[in-house]
C-alpha cells in the first residue's frame, strides 16, 4: 500500500472543512428571537457568541496574507449579526475565504512567523500553521461547544458534533 503526504495546508484544510461543516450545523439551530438571551449576567448573548464565532473567520487574511494582526479594542468593531440568515451568510462567506487562503498556503508560508499585536504589545509570535489552529480552528472549536450549551439550556435539539446527541443520530 502507498501512502500518500499530504502538505500541512492540505491537511489542515481537511481539518478545517470538518469543523466548518459541523460548526454551521451548530449555528444553523440558534434561534433569532433568542439573540438577545444570555445564561449569565457576565456571558455573551446568544447572538453575540454566534456571531464571535463567525468573527474568528474573518482574520483570513490577515493571517495568510500578512505578517500580523494589530488589534485596538478601542477601535475594532466585531462582527454582530442582525438574523440567522445574516450569520450563516456571514460564516459561509468567511468559511469560503478561508478555504481559498488554505488552498493557495505553500509549505514555507505555513511556517513563516505571525504576531498578534494588541494594543501595542505583542500577545504571541508563532509559524502561521499554529496561529491558524490555536487562534482560529481551536478558537472556534470552543466557542461552538459554549453555544451548544446556550442551545441545550433553550431547549433547542442539537445537531450531533463528533458523535450523536441526545437529540440527533449521526
Amino acid at each position: 500500500m502507498t501512502v500518500r503526504h499530504i502538505s500541512m495546508a492540505e491537511a489542515l484544510h481537511a481539518e478545517f472543512d470538518h469543523e466548518a461543516k459541523t460548526t454551521r450545523r451548530v449555528l444553523e439551530r440558534v434561534p433569532g428571537e433568542q439573540f438577545a438571551w444570555k445564561p449569565h449576567e457576565k456571558s455573551f448573548t446568544a447572538g453575540r457568541l454566534a456571531s464571535h464565532i463567525v468573527d474568528c473567520l474573518g482574520w483570513a487574511d490577515d493571517i495568510f496574507t500578512a505578517d500580523e494582526l494589530v488589534m485596538d479594542p478601542k477601535t475594532y468593531r466585531p462582527f454582530l449579526a442582525a438574523s440567522v440568515e445574516d450569520l450563516l451568510h456571514s460564516f459561509d462567506r468567511r468559511a469560503d475565504n478561508y478555504r481559498a487562503r488554505l488552498a493557495s498556503a505553500t509549505e514555507d508560508a505555513m511556517m513563516q512567523s505571525w504576531r498578534l499585536v494588541l494594543m501595542g504589545q505583542v500577545r504571541f509570535e508563532k509559524p502561521r500553521f499554529a496561529v491558524f489552529r490555536d487562534f482560529t480552528l481551536n478558537h472556534l472549536i470552543h466557542h461552538r461547544g459554549q453555544l451548544t450549551v446556550y442551545l441545550r439550556l433553550l431547549d433547542v435539539p442539537l445537531p450531533w458534533v463528533y458523535g450523536p446527541t441526545a437529540d440527533e443520530r449521526m
